[in-house]
C-alpha cells in the first residue's frame, strides 16, 4: 500500500492485513502440528515392527543352523535375544529392548512370542524360534 504525504512516500502494510496473515498463519499451525506428531509416532511404531522384523528373521535362520548342526547362538529366551542378537545387529537402534523372559523349550514349540519396546513405549510382537 502506498500513500502519499507530502514528498514523502509511506510504504508499509495496514493493520488488518496484518492480522489477517497471523490468523492464516495460525491456522495452518493448528492443522500441521497435530499431523507431524501423529507422524512421530507411527514413525516410532515403524521402527519398533522392523526391529522386530529383524529379529524374527535372525532367530530363524540362528534355529535352522541349530537343526543342521551349523554353529550358532544358544537362544533359552526372549531376553537373551537382547544380548544374543540385538546386539549383533549392525544398525540396532540404541534403546530398545525385548521382552518377556518367555522360555523357549522344545516342550513349547521351540517358539514364544516375544516384545520388542522402542523408548518412547511403543511396541511390536514377533515370533521367535530358539537353538537349545
Amino acid at each position: 500500500m502506498y500513500s502519499k504525504i507530502g514528498k514523502w512516500a509511506h510504504k508499509g502494510f495496514t493493520l488488518i492485513e496484518l492480522i489477517i496473515t497471523i490468523v492464516i498463519i495460525g491456522i495452518l499451525a493448528a492443522v500441521a502440528i497435530p499431523k507431524v506428531i501423529s507422524l512421530s509416532n507411527d514413525a516410532e511404531k515403524g521402527v519398533a515392527a522392523g526391529v522386530a522384523g529383524a529379529l524374527a528373521s535372525a532367530t530363524s535362520v540362528n534355529y535352522a543352523k541349530s537343526l543342521t548342526g551349523g554353529p550358532h547362538q544358544t537362544i533359552a529366551n526372549c531376553a537373551d535375544m537382547a544380548g544374543a542378537v540385538l546386539t549383533a545387529l549392525a544398525d540396532a537402534p540404541a534403546g530398545y529392548s525385548v521382552g518377556p523372559a518367555a522360555t523357549l523349550t522344545p516342550a513349547t514349540g521351540v517358539s514364544a512370542t516375544c516384545v520388542v519396546t522402542s523408548p518412547g513405549g511403543a511396541t511390536a510382537n514377533f515370533q521367535a524360534y530358539g537353538a537349545l
